[in-house]
Parts: C-alpha cells; structure tokens; sequence
C-alpha cells in the first residue's frame, strides 16, 4: 500500500508535504499541476497526510471512488517527473 495524492491537489502552491517525506517519494516538474506519490519509493509513514492543505493525500485503500484513478496516474506520473524537492 502506498500514499496517493488526488484532484485536490491540482492548483495547489503550498506544498507543505514535501519537506515532511523521509523518502522524498514525491515528483513533479514544472509543467504538472500537482505532485505525485512514487508507489515504490513510498513507505507508507502517512506524515505528508497531515501536512496537505488541499487534504488530497489519502493511504491507497482509502482513496475515494471518485479519485480511483489517480492510484495509477501518481505511478505512472512519479515515474515521468524527476523528484520535487522544497
């Protein structure tokens, strides 16, 4: 299981949760509207939950339905961007 980030967090410019990651699992670029959860890189620590304004991180089995398909856009995204770094 791993952490997801969903539709809340497009748009979002604080980014609170990437300095609270001990693994530095998150990824983006400039060009992406929100940041991305590497599924195999994530630890499943849930401290970026706590820290998200936009309360779009969510644990991979708890993820809304309406979201489901953000579960393989953060695999395949993270996978595209380069590590986002604060």
């Amino acid at each position: 299981m791993a952490m997801v980030v969903t539709q809340p967090c497009i748009g979002c410019k604080e980014k609170s949760c990437l300095p609270v990651c001990p693994v530095e699992c998150f990824h983006t670029s400039e060009n992406e509207p929100m940041v991305y959860i590497d599924p195999d890189e994530c630890i499943d620590c849930g401290a970026c939950v706590a820290e998200c304004p936009a309360e779009a991180i969510f644990y991979e089995d708890d993820v809304l339905d309406q979201w489901i398909s953000y579960i393989e856009l953060n695999a395949t995204k993270s996978a595209e961007c380069p590590t986002a770094h604060e």
